[in-house]
């Protein structure tokens, strides 16, 4: 199956299928969310990235097998409408950046440090505390023994730019260098970028435009 990422509101998942993990990305809410269903292949166990909206659409998504966990990227709402729904019907244990957990309105059951590894199965996922876009948005990153690295970045990295810092210069750049550092400066161009919003992207294709980023501040 080839696997593209491009995802909209209403319509179908995008599965993306690696050895030992299978990615689904839907499209959700008003807003146009993404939320990703990442599944280990030899478990069977299920975590969700993000509770974004439409608890309905996410529910179908999950299944009958349910889910362990669910990972919320910040504590903007668009990121948690869904979130009280999604863990009252599947019972899920809840995960949140430690500065950001006091925003969301479900209670966070696990606080995630930089560094961190959170496991959905026999795959483990490093978090990674970026600073900024808000006080304790977290990505997740996979890196793929068989493959390049995988990175679930919320809304602190899109195609063209960081996540909006809304015109403040301290806060763009705390975010753009802890993007650059803890993202750019630990992983290879092939790494794989899922956004809180939108189309993937490629480190690669986003590492040129750092300086142009950097001199526009945002």
């Amino acid at each position: 199956m080839t696997y593209s990422g491009a995802v909209k509101v209403g319509g179908g998942a995008d599965v993306h299928e690696l050895q030992d993990l299978m990615i689904s990305k839907v499209a959700v809410g008003a807003m146009n969310n993404n939320a990703y269903l990442l599944r280990c292949r030899d478990t069977g166990e299920q975590l969700l990235i993000d509770a974004a909206a439409d608890p309905e659409t996410l529910l179908t998504l999950i299944g009958d097998d349910g889910i362990a966990s669910v990972v919320t990227t910040h504590q903007h709402g668009d990121h948690w409408q869904a979130l009280a729904k999604v863990v009252e019907a599947t019972g899920a244990r809840t995960y949140a950046g430690r500065f950001d957990a006091d925003g969301i309105p479900v209670p966070t059951d696990v606080l995630v440090d930089d560094g961190d590894t959170i496991q959905v199965g026999r795959v483990s996922l490093t978090a990674r505390h970026l600073v900024g876009h808000t006080p304790g948005s977290i990505a997740l990153v996979y890196d793929d023994p068989h493959g390049h690295p995988h990175v679930f970045t919320g809304d602190c990295l899109f195609p063209g730019g960081v996540g909006n810092t809304w015109k403040d210069p301290k806060a763009f750049a705390s975010l753009i260098d802890d993007v650059e550092t803890k993202i750019f400066g630990t992983l290879p161009d092939e790494t794989w970028v899922y956004p809180g919003h939108g189309n993937d992207t490629t480190l690669g294709d986003e590492r040129p435009h750092l300086p142009e980023w950097r001199r526009r501040g945002w």
